[in-house]
């Protein structure tokens, strides 16, 4: 990957540092967009003698503000001038119902509204480094939800955090399967994939899934895969020359798997682009 630039969210730890730090080991320009800047600065830190060279960079970027990400877009293409990769791997699950700074619901706002942006706004780049490619990290916890609650995005009406999770994790899924439809692959790729059970923060980094949730993934966590076992699908899907013009895939331990059916439905991914485009708008004009 030397001499190609790749921006990995959510880098400062677990499966995005160890993404961010396997790019960087194949030569890759990477830049690891963090919401906590004294972590993401210590990771530049750590990816740099890991794979010694310097190559590896931090921008700010908070998934839950529209102005971060629209901040976040223009440094990037301010100092950099290819963009050939980028990993969405950010997320969160919040017990507790909260709001982003436009009024989201966080999980849907976080996962996926604040992603659609990044993407949208970084795609002329991407297009004009082509080859490139798009990685969206999901889960297999897009199965919790059977499909895309239409009448209550914002779960406003009854907040489940195990759903709110779900639904935003099939938001991943049918938002990369609007953009593999898009996108010719012969310019911009993208696909998404599940890591695994994976050792990482997610849930415990101010965004706790509840007391009972804390002690079974504490009872739980020496059967979950590391990071760096986590971060194989995600790389392997940024730089395998073998899935040159792949798209719209979903892949599981770096092979293609069958999504839910909720997450192959065309109609819904169609619509949750054009909600999406929708929400970022009216968030936009509050902004």
């Amino acid at each position: 990957m030397r001499d190609r630039g790749v921006v990995v969210t959510g880098a400062n730890v677990g499966i995005g540092f160890e993404t961010a730090a396997g790019v960087a080991a194949r030569g890759a320009t990477t830049v690891l967009a963090c919401r906590d800047q004294p972590k993401g600065e210590a990771a530049v830190g750590a990816i740099r003698r890991r794979v010694g060279h310097d190559a590896v960079h931090l921008v700010p970027l908070d998934l839950a503000d529209f102005a971060s990400v629209r901040a976040c877009a223009e440094e990037l293409q301010t100092r950099w001038d290819r963009l050939d990769v980028l990993v969405n791997n950010a997320g969160g699950w919040w017990s507790q119902r909260r709001l982003t700074e436009q009024g989201f619901e966080q999980t849907f706002g976080v996962n996926h509204l604040g992603p659609f942006l990044l993407t949208q706004l970084l795609l002329d780049r991407l297009r004009a480094s082509a080859p490139s490619r798009i990685v969206n990290v999901s889960s297999v916890g897009h199965r919790f939800a059977r499909g895309m609650n239409w009448d209550d995005l914002q779960l406003e009406r009854g907040y489940d955090s195990a759903l709110a999770y779900g639904q935003s994790k099939l938001a991943n899924i049918l938002f990369t399967r609007e953009l593999a439809r898009r996108l010719p692959a012969s310019q911009v790729t993208a696909n998404a994939c599940h890591p695994g059970s994976v050792r990482t923060g997610l849930g415990r980094d101010g965004d706790a899934t509840g007391v009972i949730g804390l002690v079974a993934f504490g009872l739980l966590r020496p059967f979950y895969l590391s990071p760096a076992r986590g971060a194989r699908t995600s790389i392997y899907l940024a730089s395998a020359p073998e899935l040159a013009g792949q798209t719209g895939g979903y892949y599981v331990r770096r092979r293609r798997h069958r999504e839910s059916s909720a997450a192959r439905d065309d109609a819904a991914a169609e619509r949750l682009w054009e909600v999406s485009e929708q929400l970022v708008a009216i968030g936009s004009a509050a902004d």
